[in-house]
């Protein structure tokens, strides 16, 4: 991820030495430039390579919660990375000022352009994924840029945006306010989840299998929305159409803005695995709208409010206010599986 706080090669081997003094000498200390909340390094060691996290912006109480998780889910049979206890029994101590964390470096390769068996596997494994947190055990956050956040959040860009803009957003986050204080809404079943399952935090190793990476903004979700959140980066076609008419040839009048092979095979994983109710298929296209609006507003925030970091690349929003301009118009629902 991108690099808030700088960390030496004295520091974290003091660091190292304190806690994990059976990992050996520190080799290699390298940043990680992909990203835009946390600082990132990999760290080698004679005992192999790791992945040293800095939480920049989490709350004091709520440090221990995504370290925690990762250890349950990868106790669990999920293919994560898994945080190494200290001598102290904790996860996670403070590093520059900063709580800090180190995990097993998940070994594996990306997919920029995922095919629909790359999607088949990512479902199942997001559904194993959700049922594998049931039983987790501790305080989990409500969702930091979830439904709460959003009004703030359009507030505070609201004078970058376009009339149009701030009048799609606005409408936007009504209409998912009413939605989430409906019958459907508050029955729709949730844990701890992902909430950010994008092509970069999947890597899949040499047989298909994939694992996931980044549970830096797990939180409790639905799990629609944390489906939502996937199929709207995995199954989108390429390329995404970004003018929302509907008579652009791009734009498929059932499956909207994706690929339709690739939309059936990751919810068919899914769906494999634990069976969607009849309320979330209903509330799937709402759902695909809240995932979209989410993105759209916190990288518009982003942007307008910038943070100092090195290496750190802002997003640009403006795809997924396409993205749900699409979703608007075309309301995708869940194919016969």
């Amino acid at each position: 991820m991108a690099v808030f706080t700088e960390v030496t090669v004295e520091s974290l081997s003091r660091w190292l030495a304190g806690r994990h003094p059976g990992l050996g000498r520190l080799t290699a200390l390298t940043p990680i430039a992909q990203g835009i909340e946390n600082t990132n390094y990999f760290v080698d060691t004679e005992a192999g390579r790791f992945v040293l996290t800095l939480l920049e912006r989490t709350a004091p109480a709520e440090v221990g919660f995504p370290i925690a998780l990762m250890k349950h889910l990868a106790g669990h049979g999920v293919r994560c990375p898994e945080p190494q206890t200290g001598l102290d029994g904790s996860l996670w101590a403070w590093l520059e000022g900063k709580p800090a964390t180190l995990a097993s470096r998940l070994p594996g390769h990306q997919f920029d352009r995922p095919d629909a068996t790359a999607c088949r596997a990512l479902g199942a494994l997001l559904a194993r994924m959700h049922l594998a947190a049931v039983d987790f055990a501790g305080p989990i956050p409500v969702n930091p840029r979830g439904l709460a956040w959003w009004p703030r959040g359009a507030a505070d860009v609201a004078a970058t945006l376009t009339p149009a803009a701030r009048d799609l957003l606005a409408g936007e986050i009504a209409f998912q306010q009413a939605f989430a204080a409906s019958p459907a809404g508050l029955s729709l079943p949730r844990s701890a989840v992902h909430a950010d399952l994008f092509r970069d935090n999947a890597l899949f190793d040499a047989s298909g299998q994939p694992g996931v990476i980044d549970f830096y903004f797990a939180c409790e979700e639905s799990w629609l929305f944390d489906l939502a959140v996937t199929v709207n980066d995995w199954c989108l076609a390429d390329p995404c159409p970004a003018d929302p008419s509907l008579s652009d040839p791009g734009i498929d009048p059932v499956a909207g803005p994706f690929d339709p092979g690739r939309l059936a095979a990751l919810l068919a994983g899914y769906d494999g695995v634990r069976p969607l109710t009849p309320i979330e298929r209903t509330a799937f296209p709402i759902q695909l709208r809240a995932a979209a609006l989410r993105f759209w507003l916190s990288r518009l925030h982003d942007l307008a409010q910038p943070r100092d970091a090195s290496l750190l690349a802002a997003k640009d929003p403006s795809p997924f206010e396409a993205l749900l301009r699409v979703h608007r118009q075309v309301p995708v629902a869940i194919p016969a599986i």
